[in-house]
C-alpha cells in the first residue's frame, strides 16, 4: 500500500490557526487575559490536537490526509457545502457567548464543583473522539462515500454501542466546556445547534450508510 503524501506545512498552518481562532474567540469578547478556566480550555484543545495528530500521522496517515482534503473532494455532498461553514461559525459564535458571559459581565454564577465535573466531561469527550478516530479510518470531515480507499461499514469499538459516537462526544464536548468556563448561556446555546447538527448528520449518515450497503 502507497502512504500519502501530507502537505505538512497546510497541516501546520490548519492547526495553527484553528488554535489562534479559539483562542481570539474566547479572549476577544471576554477583554481579560486572567481568566485561568479559559487558558486550561485552550491548553487541553491544543494538547489534545496535536496529540491526535501526531497519532494519525503515525498510525493512520490515510485518514490524517482524508481529513485535511476531505473538504476540497467533487463528490462531497452539495448540502454539506453548505451546512459545515454554518456550524463552524456557529461553533465560534458560541464561544464567544462564553466569554462574554463567563469572563467579562459575568451573567452566570456556576460553583467551582459543577465546573470540575465540566472539566471531567470534556476529558472523557477528548477520550470518546480518540476512540471514534481509532476505530474509523473513514472519519471524513465530509459526508461522502469514500469508494477510493474501499470504504466499510464501521460497527465495532464504541460503534457497536452508538450509531454516531463522534456526536456523542461533541454532545459532552458541549456540555463540558460550557461547565468548565462557567458559563449556563454556553449550555444553553451549545446544546441546540448540536441536537439539530446531529439531526442533520445523521440523516446524512443514513445516505452515505445507504451508499455504502452497495458497496458492502
Amino acid at each position: 500500500m502507497t502512504l500519502p503524501r501530507l502537505n505538512f506545512a497546510e497541516l501546520i498552518a490548519k492547526s495553527v490557526g484553528m488554535q489562534v481562532m479559539f483562542t481570539l474567540s474566547l479572549f476577544l469578547p471576554a477583554r481579560i487575559l486572567a481568566w485561568p478556566t479559559g487558558w486550561v480550555y485552550v491548553a487541553i484543545s491544543f494538547v489534545f490536537g496535536i496529540g491526535l495528530t501526531a497519532w494519525l500521522a503515525r498510525y493512520d496517515p490515510e485518514l490524517l490526509a482524508e481529513r485535511l482534503t476531505g473538504l476540497r473532494k467533487a463528490d462531497r455532498k452539495k448540502w454539506d457545502k453548505v451546512f459545515v461553514p454554518v456550524i463552524a461559525v456557529g461553533f465560534f459564535v458560541w464561544l464567544a457567548l462564553m466569554g462574554l458571559d463567563a469572563a467579562r459581565f459575568r451573567w452566570s454564577d456556576m460553583p467551582m464543583w459543577l465546573q470540575a465535573i465540566g472539566f471531567l466531561l470534556l476529558l472523557i469527550s477528548y477520550y470518546v473522539f480518540y476512540l471514534t478516530f481509532r476505530e474509523n479510518p473513514y472519519l471524513s470531515p465530509a459526508v461522502r462515500i469514500q469508494k477510493e480507499r474501499g470504504q466499510t461499514v464501521v460497527s465495532t469499538g464504541p460503534y457497536r454501542h452508538v450509531r454516531h459516537p463522534m456526536y456523542a462526544g461533541f454532545s459532552l464536548y458541549v456540555v463540558g466546556t460550557a461547565l468548565m468556563l462557567g458559563s449556563w448561556l454556553g449550555v444553553a446555546s451549545g446544546l441546540l445547534p448540536d441536537r439539530g447538527g446531529g439531526a442533520t448528520r445523521g440523516s446524512g449518515g443514513a445516505h452515505v450508510a445507504a451508499g455504502i450497503t452497495g458497496l458492502r
